[in-house]
């Protein structure tokens, strides 16, 4: 049987009043009529709450009021048994302004105004479904055929069409497409969407307080000088370095200020620490922060081609721990914190021993994750480090941080939230590129900003990113990273201890080589937020393993 529509659908009521005339009223209204319930509407005089609207095509809108339990007039005054008290109430009152107010409301929303439409009929009415009423009830704003007592009930939707047809007769009856109108002002304008960025910076939020607890760890380092915090991705250890590099500097209490090197093997990570040194006070800034090979750039070390692995491998640390020798104490260092310690080779530590003013008693703190060994180095410093484990992931989400969790060196303790579900895209090696680009769209037609979104590859760079280092040089395209309001392309090993909130990992690799579980690992958790898998479902088992692959969805 037709009826009315209802908005909401299913409206949620403060009384049994309320709900029996909406329902009523549903059942019996024509099905191209509209009952809104529940309407709230604020404006410079005061709040306003229209129990339900009814809006008749080719009749017009009836604001009514609904009055439950016992209601009469004594006087001049309406009241109402409520419980075991009787209070004094207007609901003619009540039902007109609610109509004044919302008719003034219409009428300025832009999308009424704009389309040049005059005036309808607006009404008000007050329902009181358990309340009888003379047939000859009259007072000077209420007349009988205003209000509708117990024995109307049966006739109340033709009753209400018959006050919209008694009130404001001079304006005209609203159209159908009125009606559609009103609904959609009375829902509101400019309403925000789900907001991804909104969960993802409270996520963030929260992943940097937690942080910021675990930095206790480094008050266990103050009396030690020479120490390995061990963590797998997300554990914050880029973060503790940074922080220790700025607090060894800066000195506290009884610990000396020391001139300290912040050191690691990417150009991306380096970049990001000098951005943050830079911000930060001056007396909080180490005496070096930088890769290892513009350390020894710093002391007078060639350049060398990056073609030249043999050069970088062997020739430059040997030319460092030459000129290490060398430096006189004004640019020794008290204390090198090393992170990324994992990419580092064996001739490296010798140089970064011989910087320091007391290579016995000189400190050296080492931050590595062995499971993002992605390089085929194996290089360990030379002297015993006091192990510090890190066993919670605080910046991946739950979903992220489970879907590469088979692969961390350890078990870790999730305190990331919750967040999207890992997405994963088949596609072969030689497709791979092409369909990520597509997940790239999407991701941004989600709602995450370019900024926020990186594509990393496995294999061949993106055509992006060689175009972009062809362009910019080294170090542009990675302050572009920062600095650009644009989609970052990169590849897996230039990315470690960076993170995008909104990640597309392109397995483009035309075959399984070497370290690839562990570019898999790293590319996986460069994600916080949101990430994507495009690949070969057989190259992620293989690569991966079983446990990888059912957490990916594949089966």
């Amino acid at each position: 049987m037709p009826s009315a529509r209802s908005v909401p659908a299913m409206p949620v009521f403060t009384t049994e009043s309320e709900r029996e005339v909406w329902a009523r009223l549903v059942a019996t209204l024509r099905d191209d009529d509209t009952v809104l319930a529940g309407v709230r509407l604020t404006d410079e005089k005061k709040d306003h709450e229209a129990d339900l609207i009814v809006l008749m095509p080719g009749a017009g809108i009836v604001v009514v009021e609904v009055k439950g339990g016992s209601v009469w007039v004594d006087g001049d005054q309406w009241r109402q048994r409520r419980s075991s008290s009787d209070v004094p109430i207007d609901p003619v009152d009540q039902a007109r302004s609610s109509k004044y107010a919302l008719r003034t409301y219409v009428e300025q929303d832009p999308r009424w105004r704009d389309s040049s439409r005059t005036r309808i009929r607006w009404a008000h009415s007050v329902v009181a479904p358990y309340s009888s009423f003379a047939e000859d009830f009259a007072m000077p704003d209420c007349p009988r055929w205003a209000v509708h007592g117990r024995e109307d009930q049966d006739d109340l939707a033709s009753r209400l069409r018959d006050v919209a047809d008694r009130q404001e007769t001079r304006y005209r009856a609203p159209s159908a497409d009125d009606i559609d109108l009103i609904v959609d002002i009375l829902r509101g304008r400019h309403l925000p969407a789900p907001d991804v960025m909104a969960e993802a910076g409270e996520r963030e939020a929260v992943a940097e307080r937690l942080t910021q607890e675990q930095a206790v760890l480094l008050k266990v380092t103050r009396l030690l000088h020479r120490v390995e915090v061990r963590g797998g991705a997300g554990s914050g250890k880029t973060v503790l370095a940074l922080t220790q590099a700025k607090e060894l500097t800066r000195g506290r209490g009884d610990v000396k200020a020391q001139r300290v090197a912040l050191v690691c093997y990417s150009i991306g990570l380096a970049t990001h620490f000098k951005r943050e040194i830079a911000a930060a006070p001056r007396r909080h800034r180490p005496a070096f922060v930088g890769t290892f090979h513009e350390l020894g750039r710093s002391w007078g070390a060639p350049d060398g081609s990056r073609e030249d692995s043999t050069f970088w491998e062997e020739g430059l640390p040997a030319i460092m721990s030459t000129l290490a020798d060398g430096l006189d104490e004004g640019h020794r260092f008290d204390a090198v914190i090393v992170d990324e310690a994992q990419d580092f080779a064996d001739t490296w530590w010798t140089p970064l021993m011989r910087s320091l003013r007391d290579e016995e008693q000189g400190g050296l703190y080492v931050y590595s994750d062995e499971n993002q060994r992605i390089f085929a180095r194996f290089g360990q410093p030379p002297v015993p480090l006091v192990p510090l484990v890190l066993d919670h992931n605080l910046r991946n989400t739950t979903q992220i941080a489970e879907a590469f969790g088979p692969m961390a060196p350890m078990r870790m303790t999730l305190r990331g939230g919750e967040g999207p579900d890992v997405g994963f895209v088949p596609a072969t090696a030689e497709t791979a590129v092409e369909v990520a680009d597509e997940q790239v769209e999407a991701l941004l037609d989600e709602g995450w900003p370019a900024k926020d979104v990186a594509l990393l590859t496995t294999g061949r760079r993106h055509p992006v990113q060689e175009e972009r280092q062809a362009t910019l040089g080294q170090d542009g395209y990675w302050r572009s990273f920062w600095e650009e309001d644009d989609v970052f392309y990169g590849h897996v090993l230039g990315c470690k201890g960076l993170e995008r909130r909104a990640v597309v990992l392109c397995l483009n690799s035309q075959h399984t080589r070497e370290r690839s579980r562990e570019r898999l690992y790293v590319g996986m958790s460069r994600a916080t937020d949101r990430l994507v898998v495009v690949g070969d479902p057989a190259d992620v088992r293989e690569i991966g393993g079983d446990q990888v692959a059912r957490r990916l969805g594949l089966g």
